[in-house]
């Protein structure tokens, strides 16, 4: 077995494990601390909004010798706005200018044909209306509201609602973050864009969907027990499906940091940009808030509750009155791990046996049946 899957096999079972519960305060500070960062980016720099938001005009070329920066220079100089020049795959050139309309776009055509030294008919010119980039957003809006009513409403019937609020406010926390890092970063925001936002939803949903569905296993008929808070029922959970998560998101990122370094990054294919950032923030944030946020979130709301209160006090007095006698301290984890229906139900749900290395040797008490001798029998 690799190293890997050993430290996961070890998670599982609960020989080793990470407090992420107890040391939530922590992470929920970070994470402020990130979201603050992310909103202030925003507010300072802005969105870098495409062209099909804002509106203007798209020139594609023929293959040419000019240069982009040369490109960048003519287009702006002609038009007297910022221009973003992409070098294409056929030697040519996609040269965006926002804010143009028909007439201005009509004039930078015909001065470009002019600066380039190309026919102004072999330059392809696409008008782009604001109106368009407007509906985009709208319903790109619309689609991230239904789905967020729908999450709600399927995690609050699969499990409960405190869940369902954990995971709502995981997925504003990941959206939030890639949208300030669109901001300090300063790449266009495209379609493609929006439809890499949406996409890691789904993503992040799935990594906080698994944890959940470990907790809510882990922590049936816990008040009939006194052996494990709530709390260290659902670090537990992170624990044995950490690696899992772990796995998932690193074989995800790979071929989207692809996209990103090398697609465009060295090779130059700026188009993949608006997309693929979206998805490997989105990715690395979904883990992070699934494990950090989302799981913790709901312990802590799930404490709140009289019964899990009184359970927490039943356990803590019980661990309490075993140091007080000097017996071993059976950790929570033992606990936890300890295979259910070991003994006849007393009443009180399911009862745990004790594990080889917690058994004390020494007499033992039988009640008024063959006291006094060994074997139990009745004379």
């Amino acid at each position: 077995m690799s190293r890997l899957g050993d430290l996961g096999a070890r998670l599982y079972r609960g020989e080793v494990g990470y407090d992420f519960v107890g040391k939530r305060k922590f992470w929920y500070a970070l994470s402020i601390l990130i979201t603050i960062l992310a909103i202030a980016g925003l507010a300072v720099r802005g969105l870098n909004m495409g062209i099909e938001f804002k509106g203007g005009a798209v020139f594609n070329t023929p293959k040419t010798s000019i240069s982009v920066s040369e490109a960048q220079e003519h287009a702006e100089a002609a038009s007297g706005h910022d221009a973003i020049v992409q070098k294409l795959g056929n030697g040519g050139l996609r040269i965006q200018v926002t804010e143009l309309n028909t007439a201005q776009a009509d004039k930078t055509q015909t001065q470009l044909a002019e600066d380039l030294n190309i026919p102004k008919e072999k330059i392809n010119a696409d008008l782009v209306g604001p109106s368009w980039g407007e509906q985009i957003a709208n319903k790109a809006w619309t689609g991230l509201g239904i789905f967020m009513i729908l999450v709600v409403i399927y995690l609050a019937i699969a499990f409960e609602w405190r869940m369902a609020v954990a995971a709502l406010i995981a997925l504003i926390h990941d959206l939030t973050i890639t949208v300030g890092v669109y901001a300090l970063v300063g790449f266009e925001v495209t379609p493609g864009t929006v439809i890499g936002l949406l996409t890691i939803l789904g993503y992040s949903l799935y990594d906080t969907v698994v944890v959940f569905d470990s907790l809510k296993e882990g922590s049936k008929d816990i008040t009939k027990q006194t052996r494990h808070t709530f709390s260290e029922v659902a670090n537990r959970s992170i624990n044995s499906t950490l690696v899992r998560s772990i796995n998932t998101t690193v074989v995800a990122l790979l071929p989207v940091a692809g996209l990103l370094f090398i697609g465009g990054g060295f090779l130059g294919a700026g188009m993949l940009n608006d997309i693929s950032l979206s998805l490997f923030v989105g990715l690395a944030a979904g883990a992070y808030s699934s494990i950090f946020i989302a799981t913790p979130l709901v312990a802590d709301l799930k404490e709140r509750e009289p019964s899990i209160k009184a359970l927490r006090k039943r356990v803590l007095a019980k661990r309490a009155a075993a140091a007080a006698k000097g017996e071993p301290a059976e950790s929570d984890q033992e606990a936890y791990d300890e295979p259910r229906d070991a003994e006849p139900d007393d009443g009180e749900g399911p009862v745990h046996a004790a594990p080889p290395a917690a058994v004390v040797a020494g007499p033992r008490s039988h009640g008024g049946r063959g006291r006094g001798r060994a074997s139990g029998k009745r004379r």
